[in-house]
């Protein structure tokens, strides 16, 4: 009888590289490939922290990713099991998100647009092929595959992706990031892979205008919104928007998902396979502004939340509305993410009075934490200066004085969607 093969170790075929990427239970560094010298990215995550339940997970991302092979997808080259970790093997991609790109161009059009809509719209449309639903789509989850000009757009992190067999529709449970949740999963009715089209719709309006089509600092109005599909085109920004941008935009955002466009359907709108003709080319200044503010407030909230989460006087739960709730052990402040927050949802985690040891969430593959930016949980200071769809607060990030107030030389100017309640020391994120 022949010996078993001997398990392979990552170790054998890898060597290791500098770190890119953090979360609380793995961490994503730069690997190599011994045999060929190809660079790839490793997310190695730590085993001994995970439930029975967040391993399967684990296990059906990996069985997901491994049959997703597709240009505008970062692929899953590699899946070791050792006893304490689990590496997964990922593209090394480098060119950080689209929505960083696109503010950092001299020129961003309504073609750009259409441009990046067709390649996204091109991996969900293979992910819909092969029985596959992404269910958070969002812009952390839009990567460049380098630095180059016109490098391909990557769809990334397929940890709440589940697999739906031809057009299926059923209560697969709650997941997905608030702004971008269709309204069928917010009214928990069946869905399937409509809500992925639902939420391409979302990043498209995002990407023409550099806001959200549905926000209210309130959640439950936030949901109302976005059940009854209530969102419009207002003026002037979106006065210079081609007719057949905001017609794909209205197709992508039908509330019943039934007459909701597809992902193949999408791709022949003209809008996207005409756009040479039916696109407009005029620099978009107004929209690179927008989106600028947009980024810096996704990025300061997901610093505070990593940061209060990364520190052991932070403990996390839920409310009844399925706010994740960051609460400082010791006291009653609290802050609250809400409405448009980056950090994404799911059922199981909701059900929890506190967060587990799980697979983490909150780092792509190749997702760095903002650098230097050290937030201590004592002053989160919010000054409400303009009621603009994007308020403008101060956030400190050092100590405050002896009045309370922060200290201007340690404080962030940065585009925050917030509330602050300083008799209580809450903040809702937004």
């Amino acid at each position: 009888m022949a010996a078993p093969a001997a398990c392979t170790r990552f170790s054998d075929n890898y060597d290791l590289k500098e770190e890119l990427g953090k979360g609380a239970f793995s961490v994503v560094r730069r690997c190599v490939q011994k045999s060929t010298g190809l660079e790839f990215a490793a997310k190695i995550i730590n085993t001994k922290k995970l439930s029975a339940r967040d391993f399967q997970k684990l296990e059906r991302e990996a069985r997901i990713c491994r049959k997703l092979q597709h240009p505008n997808i970062v692929r899953l080259h590699d899946s070791i099991q050792e006893e304490h970790f689990h590496y997964l093997v990922f593209d090394l991609v480098t060119g950080g998100e689209l929505f960083e790109d696109i503010v950092a161009r001299e020129f961003y059009s309504e073609a750009d647009a259409s441009h990046c809509i067709q390649q996204i719209l091109e991996s969900v449309h293979h992910c819909h092929s092969n029985g596959v639903v992404h269910r958070d789509l969002k812009p952390e989850n839009l990567l460049l595959a380098s630095k180059a000009k016109g490098a391909a757009v990557k769809l990334a992190d397929f940890g709440l992706a589940i697999e739906v067999p031809g057009e299926q529709q059923a209560w697969f449970g709650f997941a997905g990031t608030p702004g971008y949740l269709s309204p069928e999963v917010l009214k928990k009715e069946p869905y399937g892979k409509p809500v992925d089209i639902w939420a391409c719709g979302v990043i498209l309006y995002i990407l023409l205008v550099g806001y959200p089509p549905f926000w209210d600092e309130d959640q439950h109005r936030l949901y109302a919104q976005i059940k009854i599909g209530a969102y419009d085109y207002p003026s002037p920004e979106w006065d210079t928007v081609t007719a057949e941008a905001k017609s794909l935009i209205n197709e992508m955002l039908t509330v019943n998902p039934s007459k909701r466009i597809t992902a193949s359907e999408a791709l022949k709108h003209p809008w996207i396979c005409q756009r040479e003709r039916v696109a407009s080319m005029v620099h978009r200044q107004e929209t690179v502004d927008c989106l600028k503010k947009f980024n810096a407030r996704r990025k300061l909230k997901g610093a505070i939340l990593t940061t209060m989460l990364a520190t052991r006087n932070f403990s996390s739960k839920y409310d009844a509305h399925g706010r994740s709730i960051i609460t400082k052990k010791g006291d009653g402040s609290q802050v609250k993410e809400s409405t448009d927050s980056s950090t994404t949802l799911e059922d199981d985690d909701i059900k929890e009075d506190k967060v587990k040891g799980g697979v983490d969430r909150s780092s792509t593959v190749i997702a760095k934490e903002p650098e230097g930016l050290l937030l201590k949980q004592q002053t989160i200071i919010c000054k409400r200066e303009s009621p603009l769809k994007l308020n403008t607060n101060y956030v400190s990030c050092g100590d405050s004085d002896s009045s309370g107030k922060a200290d201007p030389e340690n404080s962030l100017y940065i585009p925050l969607t917030g509330d602050s309640d300083e008799a209580d020391g809450k903040l809702t994120i937004l």
